[in-house]
C-alpha cells in the first residue's frame, strides 16, 4: 500500500453564499490512524472532507500532507482514494476492471504493467474477501459487496489518504454492522491514514482511533472514543453523543444542588451560582419523593436494544427518558421521583 500521510488542517474556513460552513478549523490527523468526522447534518464534515480531497478550495487556511502544502494541488496530485455513500461503480465494467480503473486511467508513462495491475487486483479481491468475483458485474452484487469493490478501487491506486463519506449510509443496519468490523480489519492490515465521515455516533465510536466532533463549522472536540464519551468538552458534544437531560443546578462551595438537594457531582472549579447539569439515562435512578431531585409522571415504557426505557413527563420541563432494570414495572400516569447519581457540567 502507499505511504500513509499525516494531515494538518490549519485554520480552514469556507463560506457558501453567505453561510459559513467551516470557521477557522484546525485539526491534526496522525499518519496511519482512522479518524471519524462526526456531527449533525450541516456541521461541515463533508465540506471538510472535500477540501482535504481537493474537490473544494478553502477560503482561508491550509491543507498539509506530511511536510507538503497541498492547499492548491489539484485532486489528481494529492494521492487520495475515495469511497462515497453511493458506490459509483461503472455498470458496464467487470469487478476487476472497476478496481483497476484508477490504474488504467493513468498516463502510459505512469501506468503499471498489465501483469502488475492484474496482481494488484487479485490481491485486493483477496483482501476484501471477494476473490471469486473478478468477472462479475455490479448488477450481480449485493449493496455490501459493491461497497467492498468501491473500497478496493480506492485502495488500488495506493493512496496516502483514504477518504470515506458516509460509505454505509445506503445499506441496511445488519450489513452496516458487518462492514464496520470488516473496514476496521482492512484498516489494521493496510495502515492507511483514513478519514471517515458519519453522523452515526455508534459507527464513529466503534470504528475509529479518534473522533473529531464538529458543530456548526467548528471543531468541538477531538479525542479517543472513550475520551469524547467520558469527558465531553461541550454541551454540543454531549448532546450529540446520546440521550441527555438538561437540568438547572446551583453551584455552591464546590457542591452541586438540584432543587435544593445535594448531588454527588462536584461543581467545576470556580463555579458559583446557576449552572447547567447534563445527565444520561443511566445516570438517573428512581427514588423516594423525599430524596428525589426531580419529579414527574410516567408517560410510557418500551424496550430497545435489549434495554427497558421509561419516558417521564415533567410539567413545563423536558421529558426524561431513563433506563430501568427489567423487573421494574411502572404504569402510565404514575407519579415518580428521580435521583441524579452522576452527570456533567460543561459549557
Amino acid at each position: 500500500m502507499g505511504r500513509a500521510a499525516a494531515i494538518r488542517i490549519e485554520a480552514v474556513s469556507k463560506t457558501f453564499d453567505t453561510a459559513a460552513v467551516l470557521q477557522d478549523l484546525t485539526l491534526d490527523i496522525r499518519a496511519g490512524e482512522l479518524l471519524a468526522l462526526l456531527g449533525p447534518s450541516g456541521s461541515g464534515k463533508t465540506t471538510l472532507l472535500r477540501i482535504i480531497a481537493g474537490l473544494d478550495k478553502p477560503d482561508a487556511g491550509r491543507i498539509i500532507f506530511g511536510e507538503d502544502d497541498a492547499t492548491h494541488l489539484p485532486v489528481q496530485q494529492r494521492a487520495v482514494g475515495f469511497v462515497f455513500q453511493h458506490y459509483a461503480l461503472f455498470k458496464h465494467m467487470t469487478v476487476a476492471d472497476n478496481i483497476a480503473y484508477g490504474l488504467n486511467a493513468r498516463k502510459r508513462s505512469e501506468r503499471p504493467p498489465v501483469t502488475e495491475i492484474k496482481r494488484r487486483v487479485g490481491n485486493l479481491l483477496d483482501l476484501i474477501k471477494l476473490s471469486g468475483f473478478a468477472d462479475r458485474y455490479p448488477s450481480q452484487l449485493s449493496g455490501g459487496q459493491r461497497q467492498r469493490i468501491a473500497l478496493a478501487r480506492a485502495l488500488a491506486v495506493e493512496p496516502q489518504v483514504l477518504l470515506l463519506d458516509e460509505p454505509f449510509g445506503a445499506l441496511d443496519a445488519q450489513v452496516r454492522k458487518e462492514l464496520r468490523r470488516w473496514l476496521r480489519e482492512i484498516h489494521e492490515r493496510t495502515g492507511q491514514t483514513t478519514i471517515f465521515v458519519t453522523h452515526d455516533q455508534d459507527e464513529a465510536l466503534e470504528l475509529s482511533d479518534r473522533v473529531a466532533v464538529l458543530g456548526r463549522g467548528r471543531l468541538e472536540q477531538v479525542g479517543t472514543p472513550d475520551e469524547v464519551q467520558e469527558r465531553p468538552a461541550s454541551a454540543t458534544v454531549l448532546k450529540f453523543l446520546g440521550d441527555t437531560i438538561e437540568v438547572e443546578a446551583i453551584a455552591v462551595g464546590g457542591r452541586l444542588l438540584v432543587n435544593d438537594r445535594d448531588t454527588p457531582i462536584r461543581a467545576p472549579a470556580g463555579a458559583a451560582g446557576p449552572v447547567k447539569l447534563y445527565a444520561r439515562p443511566w445516570q438517573l435512578q428512581f427514588a423516594d419523593p423525599e430524596s428525589a431531585h426531580l419529579h414527574g409522571t410516567v408517560r410510557s415504557s418500551y424496550r430497545t436494544q435489549g434495554r427497558q426505557r421509561i419516558e417521564i413527563d415533567r410539567p413545563g420541563e423536558q421529558t426524561v427518558v431513563i433506563e430501568a432494570p427489567d423487573d421494574v414495572r411502572l404504569t402510565a400516569g404514575r407519579d415518580v421521583g428521580l435521583r441524579i447519581v452522576s452527570g456533567y457540567v460543561v459549557s
